[in-house]
């Protein structure tokens, strides 16, 4: 019989997406090697609408062009995008960009 391994994934929620969520950070239980956008399609159906239409398209599997999300500091674009394999333990955090003028 197989033994489906679990890992626990920290998101935290900075600035926009965390007045989006209306918490600081979460915990997801997942199956091992889940992929980033995977991690994502859950955080988009407990937050809904408002996160969907901000932050994260999951029909497209992209982040909005205003919004990141970070893999233990480093950022998705750096790794393999929205396909990054996620393992136990990893924290990732979604923010808006910063921009100035």
């Amino acid at each position: 019989m197989a033994v489906s391994v679990k890992m626990r994934i920290k998101v935290h929620y900075v600035g926009l997406v965390k007045s989006l969520t209306k918490t600081s950070q979460d915990e997801f239980e997942l199956k091992e090697a889940t992929l980033l956008f995977e991690l994502l399609n859950k955080i988009a159906e407990k937050y809904g609408k408002p996160f969907t239409q901000e932050v994260y398209d999951a029909e497209r599997k992209e982040m909005k062009s205003t919004f990141v999300a970070m893999v233990n500091g480093v950022l998705m674009d750096q790794l393999k995008g929205v396909n990054t394999i996620l393992r136990d333990g990893d924290s990732i955090m979604l923010m808006s960009l910063v921009t100035g003028g």
